[in-house]
């Protein structure tokens, strides 16, 4: 048996895998995000304990003889996020989240300061990164940075408290802007930038490799047998690749949840900062995932439901299955900002083209094409970089609305594809990670593409209406910096 524990944004959630990579059970609790100031986004990394342990709790309580059959533990969680530790390995504040814009002015720093920041990471420093953060707490909050003496991702955090050894997997390490992508090591240089050594960071592993062991005492709050083996793991889109099996080059895969990616894994290095296209190690030796990045995605759908007091199945409910035409209004999902292509952290939403006779469904439907247009965009960005889509799995919580994934298919022009459980695709892969830890099968047998239930087709006229609405939806954005 076999632990997938994904630290999300919004949520925990932990699945329970057998041999046979059945989901025997699983289990979610939900996470609380504060926003001090506008643009801020931070969590209490002990919420993130709290609710992983009661997860697992639950999972004693409901399935006490296959959590002790538990052999290996794979983590997935939100990646860049700041959390900062003393010498006593406390936080010394709230975790800096990857939806966090306020280090844009140190990211121009850090470019000035590091000419070499996107030939040796793949990336363009954008204020989600780890690293710029660093830059404003040295600025904001010296005495904080002074006292820090370990900075450690979301998941390695919840390692650390889980095994007591700090651990990072190169997927997620290639998040912070310190990971030599192509050497898929820390860069000295890069830590030197922000005032920072290898003395600060955890030890690093790849994301199938075995990494540490459960503690004791908490193998035996679980009842588990024996200390199972916990992962390198990976960031929560490189999981999910594991989870759905697209670990080798040809397959492209699209994430809606709180916020959404259209990723491909490479067997080399294509980036392309200059887009903000995202380069990232993949989960598996060798590979890498070159990714279009947007800060908001089925977060946009709760957010109306929010707005609207309503949930998100009776927002979902009037529009049926598919669409008949594009909506009249017009959606942009920039509710935190937008990565790819534009790395405009200050950016905010828009609805455009209200009228008397607006309805609530066609607001519906403009949120779920302005999140399928910003995919657009990145699938765009992707493009320049020499990666052509020709068909995506989906993932995530917004994989669940047949709606959705039929407007994404006519909205790219490709054949979309869904999975039983796809929402849960992150911890799933986690705990494939965690499998391979153990038994060092070939990655290949284990990292299967689960079965497709459902494919959803372009239809030539729905996409012709939406090819023609993307350049008016393009122009309405604009820079307010």
């Amino acid at each position: 048996m076999y632990l997938g524990i994904d630290l999300g944004t919004s949520a925990v959630k932990t699945v329970l895998v057998d041999d046979a990579q059945r989901v025997i059970a699983s289990e979610s609790r939900s996470l609380a995000t504060v926003s001090p100031q506008a643009g801020y986004s931070e969590q209490d990394p002990a919420q993130w304990i709290d609710v992983t342990f009661a997860t697992l709790d639950a999972l004693k309580a409901t399935h006490p003889g296959e959590l002790a059959a538990v052999e290996g533990i794979g983590l997935s969680g939100q990646m860049h996020g700041a959390t900062l530790l003393d010498a006593s390995l406390r936080p010394l504040r709230p975790c800096i989240l990857w939806n966090d814009g306020r280090a844009a002015l140190e990211c121009r720093i850090l470019e000035l300061r590091w000419p070499a920041l996107r030939a040796t990471t793949g990336n363009k420093a954008m204020p989600g990164f780890t690293a710029p953060k660093l830059l404003w707490i040295a600025a904001h909050e010296p005495d904080i940075f002074a006292a820090t003496k370990l900075v450690l991702l979301p998941k390695a955090y919840l390692r650390l408290v889980l095994s007591g050894e700090a651990i990072e997997d190169v997927s997620d390490a290639s998040g912070s802007l310190w990971l030599d992508a192509a050497r898929r090591d820390w860069s000295d240089a890069a830590l030197a930038a922000t005032g920072l050594s290898r003395d600060h960071m955890p030890r690093l592993v790849e994301g199938c490799a075995p990494a540490t062991t459960l503690r004791g005492e908490l193998a035996r709050r679980w009842g588990m047998a024996g200390q199972p083996i916990i992962a390198g793991g990976a960031g929560d889109n490189p999981a999910g690749a594991v989870g759905i099996g697209a670990i080798r080059p040809g397959t492209a895969f699209v994430s809606l949840g709180t916020s959404g990616a259209l990723l491909a894994p490479t067997s080399t290095i294509a980036a392309n900062p200059d887009r903000a296209v995202h380069t990232f190690c993949h989960a598996i030796p060798g590979m890498w995932i070159q990714a279009g990045a947007i800060l908001s995605a089925a977060s946009c759908l709760a957010w109306v439901a929010r707005l609207l007091g309503v949930t998100e199945a009776e927002l979902l409910a009037p529009l049926g299955s598919r669409p008949q035409a594009p909506s009249p209004v017009s959606f942009l999902p920039y509710l935190a900002g937008e990565r790819t292509p534009h790395d405009d952290p200050v950016v905010r939403g828009m609805l455009d083209g209200l009228s008397h006779g607006t309805d609530r469904a066609a607001i519906v439907q403009a949120v779920l094409e302005g999140v399928a247009f910003a995919l657009a965009d990145c699938r765009d960005a992707l493009a320049s970089a020499g990666i052509a889509i020709a068909e995506a799995d989906v993932i995530g919580g917004g994989s669940r609305s047949p709606f959705w994934l039929s407007v994404l298919a006519n909205v790219l022009n490709v054949p979309v594809h869904c999975f039983a459980g796809g929402e849960a695709g992150a911890a799933f892969g986690a705990a494939r990670l965690g499998r391979l830890a153990v038994t060092g099968e070939a990655i290949d047998v284990v990292c299967t593409r689960p079965q497709r239930i459902e494919t959803f087709e372009p239809d030539a006229e729905l996409t012709d209406a939406y090819a023609k609405r993307l350049p008016a939806w393009r122009e309405l954005y604009r820079p307010r910096h």
